[in-house]
């Protein structure tokens, strides 16, 4: 799986989302995501921390970029993660993947039409 090696995505852009995403909320994933592993924005958004740094960097995403990575909250990772690309897995991209690659140095995937 091609997202399962890249993770440029994880390191290009903020990810923010409503706190009912956080673990024990009514919208969360499997669990939901700690709250220790977020920073708040506003009473109704919380951010992933790493993501909102001049480089950043999703404090869940474990590896090297463009090598060998992986999500160490897969299963509860929260929406924008879900909603990002859903075609990259089939090796598919659009734009916003192939800014995330190309800020890491990365050849973009084929583009949807």
């Amino acid at each position: 799986m091609i997202c399962q090696s890249c993770g440029a995505c994880c390191a290009a852009y903020r990810v923010d989302f409503h706190p009912a995403e956080l673990e024990g909320g009514a919208f969360a994933w499997e669990g939901g995501i700690p709250a220790a592993l977020t920073v708040p924005v506003t009473a109704q958004l919380v951010r992933m921390q790493g993501t909102d740094t001049g480089s950043p960097r999703c404090i869940a995403l474990a590896g090297e970029i463009g090598v060998a990575v992986h999500c160490t909250r897969y299963a509860q990772r929260p929406s924008p993660c879900r909603e990002f690309n859903p075609l990259a897995e089939l090796g598919i991209a659009d734009g916003a993947c192939a800014r995330a690659r190309q800020r890491h140095g990365l050849a973009p995937l084929p583009q949807t039409e």
